[in-house]
């Protein structure tokens, strides 16, 4: 029989090749010599598709905010959106690996940003988790000034007080646009410099991963109970909870320097 040699980029979809090319085994032989092999099957993580150049900055980034102490990010007031479906569809093909090769390249899974049902801005810093805002509309820079005002400003009382504090948002066009940049001179409100497409850096994504994994057994019959389940989930989070993920920013920091800006297992 002609040998084959597996790689941790290969699926079990692909069983129908190899007996195409004359190999024949069964289902059960394939996973029992993968698995002694050292392979195991999962499904793969998702990260954000980066181009050279958008790792390059990432990298350059990351070396800027070497030397930033836990202390210093439990300063900066972290925001996001993120999507939630009333049904969660499949997480797509598994992909076999072995173990440390979570976050190696061929053994990921491309994410798209495509909204479906319900989006939901927050923020969150070492001291806990903002209110919640449901998002309406198509955010442009006037709906996401409002925003600001009605849920970031409450948000920064709540979880900084009267203390200084600086704010990260990514480059969407609705962050980046001139008359939001005049809106934050305007209150007096330091923004962080922000590489693009990089949601892997930001601390709140692990929270949205928290909620959604609590929610996987949820069924809400339709947006206003989605909306109430994803309420009630993330005020579960806790302060301590927030202060771990804001103490490994500077893990983070040297994981991307050491994977050149490449994603990493944050």
């Amino acid at each position: 029989m002609e040998k084959v040699r597996f790689s941790s980029r290969e699926t079990i979809a692909n069983v129908k090749e190899w007996t195409a090319a004359g190999v024949s085994a069964s289902r059960t032989t394939m996973h029992r010599r993968m698995q002694n092999m050292g392979f195991s099957c999962h499904i793969p993580c998702v990260k954000p598709l980066l181009n050279n150049r958008q790792r390059q900055k990432h990298l350059a980034w990351a070396k800027d905010k070497k030397d930033w102490t836990a202390a210093e990010w439990s300063k900066v007031m972290f925001s996001d959106e993120s999507e939630f479906c009333i049904s969660f569809g499949n997480q797509g093909p598994r992909v076999w690996r072995k173990r440390g090769e979570a976050h190696n390249p061929h053994c990921l899974r491309s994410s798209v940003k495509f909204p479906q049902s319900v989006m939901v801005c927050g923020a969150m810093s070492s001291a806990g988790v903002g209110p919640l805002c449901f998002l309406r509309s198509k955010v442009n820079a006037a709906v996401y000034q409002e925003v600001l005002k009605h849920f970031m400003l409450p948000a920064a009382d709540q979880l900084y007080g009267d203390a200084d504090f600086i704010f990260q948002q990514d480059l969407a066009p609705a962050h980046s646009a001139k008359a939001t940049s005049t809106w934050f001179k305007g209150h007096s409100i330091p923004v962080l410099n922000w590489p693009a497409n990089s949601p892997d850096l930001n601390p709140i994504e692990n929270l949205w991963g928290i909620v959604k994994r609590k929610m996987q057994y949820a069924r809400p019959k339709n947006a206003e109970e989605l909306k109430a389940t994803i309420r009630a989930t993330w005020a579960l989070i806790t302060p301590e909870q927030c202060h771990r993920l804001i103490d490994s920013m500077p893990r983070c920091i040297a994981a991307v320097i050491q994977a050149k800006g490449a994603p990493t297992k944050y």
